[in-house]
Protein backbone atom coordinates (compact mmCIF):
# COMPACT_ATOMS: atom_id res chain seq x y z
CA UNK A 1 0.00 0.00 0.00
CA UNK A 2 1.37 3.90 -0.76
CA UNK A 3 0.95 5.76 2.26
CA UNK A 4 1.63 9.04 0.76
CA UNK A 5 0.47 10.80 -3.05
CA UNK A 6 2.19 11.58 -5.43
CA UNK A 7 4.68 13.44 -5.88
CA UNK A 8 7.22 13.02 -3.23
CA UNK A 9 11.70 13.03 -2.74
CA UNK A 10 13.36 12.97 -5.65
CA UNK A 11 17.59 11.88 -5.30
CA UNK A 12 20.47 11.08 -6.84
CA UNK A 13 20.40 7.69 -7.96
CA UNK A 14 22.35 5.42 -5.27
CA UNK A 15 25.55 3.81 -6.67
CA UNK A 16 25.46 1.27 -4.30
CA UNK A 17 24.45 -0.78 -1.46
CA UNK A 18 24.50 2.41 1.13
CA UNK A 19 24.13 3.00 5.02
CA UNK A 20 20.57 3.60 5.11
CA UNK A 21 19.06 1.32 2.13
CA UNK A 22 20.20 -1.76 -0.33
CA UNK A 23 19.89 -2.81 -3.77
CA UNK A 24 16.89 -5.32 -3.82
CA UNK A 25 15.96 -7.11 -7.40
CA UNK A 26 12.50 -7.68 -8.49
CA UNK A 27 11.72 -11.27 -8.32
CA UNK A 28 7.79 -11.39 -9.38
CA UNK A 29 4.73 -8.85 -10.64
CA UNK A 30 1.58 -9.65 -10.68
CA UNK A 31 -1.01 -7.62 -12.06
CA UNK A 32 -4.58 -7.49 -10.93
CA UNK A 33 -5.75 -4.96 -12.44
CA UNK A 34 -3.99 -2.41 -15.61
CA UNK A 35 -3.79 -0.05 -12.92
CA UNK A 36 -3.38 -2.35 -9.64
CA UNK A 37 -0.15 -4.25 -9.12
CA UNK A 38 1.55 -6.39 -6.33
CA UNK A 39 5.11 -7.17 -6.51
CA UNK A 40 8.10 -9.04 -4.92
CA UNK A 41 11.67 -8.33 -3.85
CA UNK A 42 14.68 -10.31 -2.35
CA UNK A 43 15.21 -8.93 1.17
CA UNK A 44 18.11 -8.30 3.04
CA UNK A 45 19.21 -10.73 5.72
CA UNK A 46 18.83 -7.85 7.99
CA UNK A 47 16.06 -6.34 7.46
CA UNK A 48 13.52 -6.31 10.07
CA UNK A 49 10.27 -5.44 10.47
CA UNK A 50 6.89 -5.72 12.11
CA UNK A 51 3.75 -6.58 10.21
CA UNK A 52 1.91 -3.24 9.97
CA UNK A 53 5.22 -1.58 9.63
CA UNK A 54 5.86 0.00 5.94
CA UNK A 55 9.12 0.50 4.11
CA UNK A 56 10.35 3.44 1.94
CA UNK A 57 11.29 1.92 -1.84
CA UNK A 58 13.34 4.10 -4.51
CA UNK A 59 12.82 3.63 -8.38
CA UNK A 60 15.51 5.09 -10.67
CA UNK A 61 15.12 6.63 -13.97
CA UNK A 62 16.82 5.22 -16.16
CA UNK A 63 17.48 8.40 -18.61
CA UNK A 64 17.93 11.38 -15.74
CA UNK A 65 19.43 8.78 -13.26
CA UNK A 66 17.58 10.23 -10.27
CA UNK A 67 15.74 8.29 -7.70
CA UNK A 68 12.02 8.70 -6.40
CA UNK A 69 11.47 7.20 -3.09
CA UNK A 70 7.78 6.33 -1.91
CA UNK A 71 6.88 4.64 1.17
CA UNK A 72 4.78 1.08 0.66
CA UNK A 73 3.28 -1.36 3.70
CA UNK A 74 4.56 -4.47 3.53
CA UNK A 75 2.76 -7.56 2.47
CA UNK A 76 4.84 -10.30 3.55
CA UNK A 77 5.10 -11.89 5.78
CA UNK A 78 7.90 -10.91 8.61
CA UNK A 79 9.45 -14.29 8.38
CA UNK A 80 9.29 -14.68 4.60
CA UNK A 81 12.64 -14.36 2.86
CA UNK A 82 11.09 -11.89 0.55
CA UNK A 83 9.67 -8.54 0.61
CA UNK A 84 6.20 -7.85 -1.01
CA UNK A 85 4.55 -5.07 -1.61
CA UNK A 86 0.45 -4.06 -2.89
CA UNK A 87 0.46 -1.10 -5.14
CA UNK A 88 -1.72 1.09 -7.48
CA UNK A 89 -0.63 3.51 -10.32
CA UNK A 90 -1.22 7.27 -10.02
CA UNK A 91 -1.90 8.58 -13.17
CA UNK A 92 1.45 11.59 -14.19
CA UNK A 93 3.06 10.75 -11.19
CA UNK A 94 6.92 10.21 -11.10
CA UNK A 95 7.30 7.04 -9.07
CA UNK A 96 4.06 5.05 -10.85
CA UNK A 97 5.77 6.02 -14.38
CA UNK A 98 8.85 3.93 -13.17
CA UNK A 99 6.07 1.15 -11.32
CA UNK A 100 4.57 1.25 -15.22
CA UNK A 101 7.81 0.12 -16.94
CA UNK A 102 8.95 -2.36 -13.46
CA UNK A 103 10.17 -5.61 -14.44
CA UNK A 104 11.45 -9.23 -12.99
CA UNK A 105 15.07 -8.95 -12.79
CA UNK A 106 14.77 -4.81 -11.82
CA UNK A 107 16.37 -3.17 -9.34
CA UNK A 108 14.73 -1.50 -6.69
CA UNK A 109 15.85 0.28 -3.53
CA UNK A 110 14.82 -0.35 -0.39
CA UNK A 111 15.86 1.82 3.01
CA UNK A 112 16.53 -0.32 5.90
CA UNK A 113 15.04 0.97 8.41
CA UNK A 114 10.70 0.27 8.25
CA UNK A 115 8.23 2.09 9.75
CA UNK A 116 4.79 2.53 11.44
CA UNK A 117 2.55 2.65 14.48
CA UNK A 118 -0.11 0.40 13.07
CA UNK A 119 0.83 -2.42 14.94
CA UNK A 120 -0.83 -5.07 17.07
CA UNK A 121 1.39 -4.04 20.19
CA UNK A 122 -0.78 -0.90 19.77
CA UNK A 123 -3.91 -2.68 21.03
CA UNK A 124 -4.77 -3.78 24.60
CA UNK A 125 -5.84 -7.67 24.37
CA UNK A 126 -9.62 -8.33 22.85
CA UNK A 127 -11.58 -11.13 21.41
CA UNK A 128 -12.37 -10.05 17.89
CA UNK A 129 -9.72 -8.15 15.24
CA UNK A 130 -11.57 -5.75 12.95
CA UNK A 131 -9.39 -5.54 9.69
CA UNK A 132 -10.81 -2.67 8.00
CA UNK A 133 -8.78 -1.41 4.63
CA UNK A 134 -10.11 0.00 1.50
CA UNK A 135 -8.57 -0.55 -1.76
CA UNK A 136 -4.42 -1.30 -1.61
CA UNK A 137 -4.63 -0.52 2.52
CA UNK A 138 -5.51 -4.04 2.64
CA UNK A 139 -1.51 -4.56 2.38
CA UNK A 140 -0.34 -4.78 5.91
CA UNK A 141 -3.47 -6.67 7.07
CA UNK A 142 -1.89 -9.72 4.96
CA UNK A 143 0.97 -9.61 6.66
CA UNK A 144 -0.39 -9.37 10.20
CA UNK A 145 -2.86 -12.18 9.06
CA UNK A 146 0.51 -14.37 8.62
CA UNK A 147 1.67 -14.01 12.03
CA UNK A 148 2.19 -16.98 13.92
CA UNK A 149 0.67 -16.21 17.25
CA UNK A 150 -2.17 -13.99 15.67
CA UNK A 151 -4.68 -17.14 17.09
CA UNK A 152 -3.32 -16.98 20.20
CA UNK A 153 -4.49 -13.45 20.51
CA UNK A 154 -7.32 -13.41 19.51
CA UNK A 155 -10.26 -16.04 18.83
CA UNK A 156 -11.90 -14.13 16.05
CA UNK A 157 -10.50 -12.71 12.62
CA UNK A 158 -12.57 -10.22 10.51
CA UNK A 159 -11.49 -8.80 7.11
CA UNK A 160 -13.46 -6.34 5.60
CA UNK A 161 -12.25 -4.68 2.47
CA UNK A 162 -13.96 -2.20 0.17
CA UNK A 163 -13.01 -1.85 -3.49
CA UNK A 164 -14.87 -0.26 -6.15
CA UNK A 165 -14.68 -2.92 -8.94
CA UNK A 166 -14.45 -6.71 -8.09
CA UNK A 167 -11.49 -7.27 -9.81
CA UNK A 168 -9.50 -4.99 -7.08
CA UNK A 169 -9.80 -7.70 -4.65
CA UNK A 170 -6.69 -8.65 -4.42
CA UNK A 171 -5.53 -11.50 -2.29
CA UNK A 172 -9.02 -13.45 -1.86
CA UNK A 173 -7.26 -16.63 -2.46
CA UNK A 174 -4.35 -16.24 0.10
CA UNK A 175 -7.59 -14.83 2.22
CA UNK A 176 -9.06 -18.18 1.56
CA UNK A 177 -6.02 -19.73 2.75
CA UNK A 178 -5.76 -18.57 6.03
CA UNK A 179 -9.09 -18.83 6.60
CA UNK A 180 -8.40 -22.63 6.53
CA UNK A 181 -5.00 -22.38 8.64
CA UNK A 182 -7.00 -20.12 11.30
CA UNK A 183 -9.51 -22.84 11.49
CA UNK A 184 -6.98 -25.26 12.25
CA UNK A 185 -5.91 -22.97 15.00
CA UNK A 186 -9.11 -22.39 16.20
CA UNK A 187 -9.93 -19.44 14.93
CA UNK A 188 -12.45 -18.14 12.93
CA UNK A 189 -11.18 -15.94 10.16
CA UNK A 190 -14.30 -14.06 7.95
CA UNK A 191 -13.75 -12.07 4.85
CA UNK A 192 -16.22 -9.13 4.07
CA UNK A 193 -15.83 -8.03 0.57
CA UNK A 194 -17.29 -4.81 -0.15
CA UNK A 195 -17.94 -3.54 -4.34
CA UNK A 196 -19.38 -0.20 -3.84
CA UNK A 197 -19.83 0.12 -7.88
CA UNK A 198 -21.26 -3.18 -8.79
CA UNK A 199 -24.10 -4.14 -6.69
CA UNK A 200 -24.33 -7.82 -6.22
CA UNK A 201 -20.88 -8.51 -6.58
CA UNK A 202 -19.81 -8.72 -3.29
CA UNK A 203 -21.57 -8.78 0.41
CA UNK A 204 -22.24 -5.18 0.12
CA UNK A 205 -21.93 -2.17 -2.55
CA UNK A 206 -22.42 0.58 0.44
CA UNK A 207 -19.64 2.68 1.83
CA UNK A 208 -18.14 0.81 4.98
CA UNK A 209 -19.41 4.22 7.35
CA UNK A 210 -22.56 4.07 5.96
CA UNK A 211 -22.95 0.24 6.75
CA UNK A 212 -21.43 0.57 10.23
CA UNK A 213 -23.75 3.48 10.86
CA UNK A 214 -26.93 1.89 9.66
CA UNK A 215 -26.54 -1.24 11.51
CA UNK A 216 -25.84 -3.56 8.33
CA UNK A 217 -22.00 -4.61 9.42
CA UNK A 218 -22.79 -5.56 13.02
CA UNK A 219 -26.27 -7.38 11.56
CA UNK A 220 -24.13 -9.59 9.62
CA UNK A 221 -21.07 -9.72 12.01
CA UNK A 222 -22.37 -9.38 15.64
CA UNK A 223 -21.27 -6.22 17.95
CA UNK A 224 -18.16 -3.86 17.29
CA UNK A 225 -17.36 -3.01 21.03
CA UNK A 226 -15.21 -1.80 23.16
CA UNK A 227 -15.06 -4.59 25.90
CA UNK A 228 -14.44 -7.23 23.15
CA UNK A 229 -13.41 -5.76 19.58
CA UNK A 230 -9.93 -4.53 18.94
CA UNK A 231 -10.02 -2.42 15.28
CA UNK A 232 -7.32 -1.69 12.88
CA UNK A 233 -8.27 0.62 9.77
CA UNK A 234 -6.21 1.36 6.71
CA UNK A 235 -7.63 3.11 3.86
CA UNK A 236 -8.42 6.38 2.27
CA UNK A 237 -8.77 9.61 4.18
CA UNK A 238 -12.48 9.77 4.09
CA UNK A 239 -12.61 5.87 5.35
CA UNK A 240 -10.40 6.27 8.11
CA UNK A 241 -11.70 10.09 9.47
CA UNK A 242 -14.91 8.50 8.85
CA UNK A 243 -14.51 5.47 11.20
CA UNK A 244 -12.15 7.58 13.39
CA UNK A 245 -15.12 9.53 14.25
CA UNK A 246 -17.64 6.71 14.70
CA UNK A 247 -15.67 4.67 16.71
CA UNK A 248 -14.66 7.45 18.88
CA UNK A 249 -18.38 8.11 19.48
CA UNK A 250 -18.24 4.43 21.10
CA UNK A 251 -15.71 5.18 23.30
CA UNK A 252 -12.90 3.74 21.45
CA UNK A 253 -8.84 5.22 21.58
CA UNK A 254 -6.03 5.14 20.16
CA UNK A 255 -3.08 4.29 21.49
CA UNK A 256 -1.51 6.64 24.38
CA UNK A 257 1.76 7.07 26.20
CA UNK A 258 1.99 3.52 25.89
CA UNK A 259 -1.09 2.85 26.81
CA UNK A 260 -2.79 0.44 24.38
CA UNK A 261 -5.64 1.12 23.29
CA UNK A 262 -9.12 -0.72 21.02
CA UNK A 263 -8.28 0.97 17.64
CA UNK A 264 -4.91 1.50 15.62
CA UNK A 265 -4.68 3.65 11.63
CA UNK A 266 -2.88 4.48 9.34
CA UNK A 267 -3.30 6.76 6.36
CA UNK A 268 -3.72 5.89 2.38
CA UNK A 269 -1.83 9.23 1.67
Amino acid sequence: MKLIAEPGQVSPAPPGTGDRWTRERVLSIRHWTPILLSFRTTRYAGFRFTPGHYARLGLTDGAAGNTVWRPYSIVSASHADYLEFLAVRVPGGAFSERLATLSEGNTIFVEKPSYGFMTLDQLAPGRDLWLIASGTGLGPFISILQEPDLCQHFSRLIVIHSVRHHAELAYRDDIASLQQQALQSGTRLEYVPIVTREPGVGLFAARIPLLLDDGRLERRLGPLSVADSRVMVCGNPELTAALRRQLLARGFATARRGIPGQMAFENYW
